[in-house]
């Protein structure tokens, strides 16, 4: 029964808390009501390396990773998206796996490189690239730079010349047409991203004949966070359309068609995993027919997931400082809150605040029995982790956990919010947990380092 103060539970809240049980019996474990990451319990986890905490499962990892390379032809390969999270050890992680890397910032270049990527493993992307960033990522030799503009390849085409060497780009397409279906549609309407695609024609006659820029490849991005396989398809379908009319206005196949990103994993009640199976069939489908296409003869077809890849592998757990009652409603407050986990708040793009998955994560074998919200300690309302949300009785020093945080999560939050120090990153593999990101540590890379030297993350 529930708690005196409490409402009576809707039944969105209470498929919320079934969901949150369904995650958890997917994802993880549990013991004696302590959630289980790569074994280890939440406690001894807490004692380890203390809280606020992100932890993230190898084997979820893994188990990513392996179903989305099962989902994909051969032809294809697969570039983490660096800033889903940036943190070395997952990067690491993705590069044993003969997987590239897709960056948008010198800092991610910096980290890609400590990693021990390979520079042609590398493709840079992003709207506002700086001639600093772009004369780096040229002298590191990445793979590709994804061109968003005339000016942009024209200061390319300047610092390929100072340095008498010509560019690889590719052409990132805004394209004409939307595909519906996605969070954040990007086809088919004005955007920052990329080159029109009706402007396409006017673009190349610009940079064509230009000795220092070799197009070699087509990135297309068009949405992301999509759980529709036939979205996706019908994505994929009109990047391979407009590959071939590039490759045939070039007069030769392009060497890399990139797809972007866009693969989702479902954070909330009636959202459903991305049918794999569809997935895969259509992609056998579309590879099939470019077979004996002599436009892409040669050409790698690639994705470049984050979120797929590193989500549901990361828990941010936090303790209860205090529990307490204003007006008949109960409060749980916690050390770790939007500073930390802007998303889990609901500030980063949510339009309606909505709850991500959440448990009391020691005392998992416990009756959900009261609705309450759960706060971080920062100076504003907004820090909301969890809004009217059922779950057992909590008390002062329980651990709270937030599943689907391993992306955009401390990657994506305002960490220098009234001066608490960033939370550490821990990585349990094969039943050990390491420490991957100290507390305090907020650098993803060190200004004044040159390119390739290595950088402290943890």
């Amino acid at each position: 029964m529930l708690m005196t103060g409490a409402t009576t539970p809707s039944a969105a809240q209470l498929d919320e808390s079934r969901r949150t049980q369904a995650l958890i019996e997917r994802n993880f474990a549990a013991r004696e009501g302590q959630l289980l990451l790569g074994g280890q319990t939440v406690q001894t986890l807490a004692e380890q390396f203390g809280t606020p905490l992100f932890v993230y499962d190898a084997s979820v990892l893994q188990r990513q990773w392996q179903t989305l390379r099962d989902a994909l032809p051969d032809r294809f390969r697969i570039f983490y998206s660096i800033k889903a999270n940036p943190n070395l050890a997952l990067l690491r992680f993705f590069l044993q796996r003969d997987c590239g890397l897709e960056i948008a910032s010198a800092g991610e270049l910096q980290q890609a490189l400590a990693a021990g990527c390979v520079p042609e493993r590398i493709f840079f992307a992003g709207p506002g690239k700086r001639d600093e960033e772009l004369a780096l990522a040229l002298q590191a030799g990445v793979g590709e730079i994804h061109v968003e503009s005339v000016n942009e390849a024209r200061r390319i085409a300047q610092l390929a010349s100072q340095r008498g060497e010509p560019a690889a780009i590719a052409l990132r397409v805004n394209p004409a047409a939307q595909v519906e279906g996605g969070a954040m549609r990007m086809g088919g309407r004005a955007a920052p991203f990329g080159i029109d695609e009706d402007q396409l024609p006017e673009f190349l006659d610009a940079i064509r004949g230009n000795p220092w820029l070799k197009i070699v490849g087509l990135h297309l991005f068009m949405g992301t966070q999509i759980l529709d396989a036939q979205v996706l398809l019908a994505q994929y379908r009109a990047a391979i359309e407009l590959a071939r009319g590039l490759a045939t206005k070039l007069g030769h196949p392009l060497h890399t068609v990139d797809f972007g990103g866009g693969l989702g994993v479902p954070y909330f009640v009636g959202e459903q995993p991305l049918d794999l199976a569809a997935l895969r069939a259509g992609l056998a489908e579309l590879v099939c027919g470019l077979q004996d296409d002599p436009q892409f003869t040669g050409t790698q077809l690639v994705v470049e997931p984050g979120r797929f890849l590193v989500a549901e592998a990361g828990v941010y757990l936090c303790r209860v400082l205090d529990v307490k009652t204003s007006r008949g409603k109960k409060f749980v407050i916690l050390d770790g809150g939007m500073h930390h986990h802007l998303a889990a708040s609901g500030n980063l793009g949510q339009m309606i605040k909505r709850n991500f998955p959440i448990a009391v994560a020691n005392k998992l074998d416990r009756d959900a029995v009261e609705l309450v919200d759960l706060v971080g300690p920062l100076c504003t309302p907004l820090d909301t982790l969890g809004r009217s949300i059922l779950l057992p009785s909590v008390a002062v020093g329980d651990l709270v956990a937030v599943f689907q945080s391993g992306a955009y999560a401390r990657a994506a939050s305002p960490l220098g919010f009234l001066s608490h120090p960033p939370p550490p990153e821990a990585l349990v593999e094969s039943g050990k947990a390491q420490l991957i990101r100290t507390r305090g540590d907020d650098r993803t890379w060190l200004a004044d380092q040159p390119v390739g030297e290595r950088t402290r993350n943890g």
